[in-house]
């Protein structure tokens, strides 16, 4: 059976909402990161960069949350959660998956971990990094925003729900609590992440992580 070993309310949330989607058998594996169970030899030996999450595939270890995705729609085809290979459609689908983890989710780390990229005991190195950060989410929001707009479909690919929608709406529920306007503000945005939340998929995730409100 697929384990998926996951924290709540991290990136671990999207691979999470896909296979609720995909409605296969799973089990669900909490890493405990408040005692740095993800830094334990035994996590360590799923993912030696200490990351979440982690998927278990049979004899199959895999780590990188759109690499975790990849696959499972691999193994799940006829989900239609990709777009069949060599079709510009699933060019697409690769550009804005690999943005989304490469541009946004990065910006999102630096908001909320500056002190990772300043020397230790930097505070106003740190603020600075948060607020830059900050602004740069903002203005990536602004992209996915207008992509909603551009095609006027339900699902950020349009009318097909993707493995791209899992990942939007997590990124974007990161951000509810930004001191700047939440992703839930945008005007396209805001319909497309309430859709979300109807999603019985979604609904199971966000109980299964025992997660409270605000969920966007």
């Amino acid at each position: 059976m697929i384990q998926l070993h996951f924290a709540p309310s991290t990136a671990s949330m999207i691979p999470h909402i896909l296979l609720e989607e995909l409605g296969v058998p799973y089990e669900r594996v909490t890493v405990d990161r408040e005692n740095d169970a993800h830094k334990s030899p035994a996590y360590l030996r799923l993912n030696p960069n200490g990351l979440i999450p982690v998927l278990v595939d049979g004899d199959l270890v895999l780590y990188e949350t759109a690499a975790i995705c990849l696959h499972l729609c691999d193994t799940h085809a006829t989900s239609g959660f990709m777009p069949a290979l060599g079709t510009p459609e699933r060019a697409h689908a690769y550009k804005w998956l690999v943005w989304l983890t490469n541009s946004l989710q990065t910006a999102l780390i630096a908001y909320f971990y500056p002190e990772r990229w300043v020397l230790e005991g930097n505070t106003e190195g740190a603020l600075e990094v948060k607020a830059r950060a900050e602004a740069r989410v903002a203005s990536l929001i602004d992209q996915l925003d207008a992509e909603l707009a551009r095609h006027g479909g339900p699902w950020f690919m349009g009318e097909a729900y993707s493995v791209l929608d899992p990942y939007v709406y997590t990124l974007c529920r990161w951000t509810r609590d930004f001191d700047s306007p939440p992703a839930r503000t945008w005007p396209h945005l805001a319909p497309y992440l309430h859709r979300m939340l109807e999603r019985p998929a979604v609904q199971r995730t966000l109980a299964n992580e025992g997660l409270a409100p605000p969920f966007v």
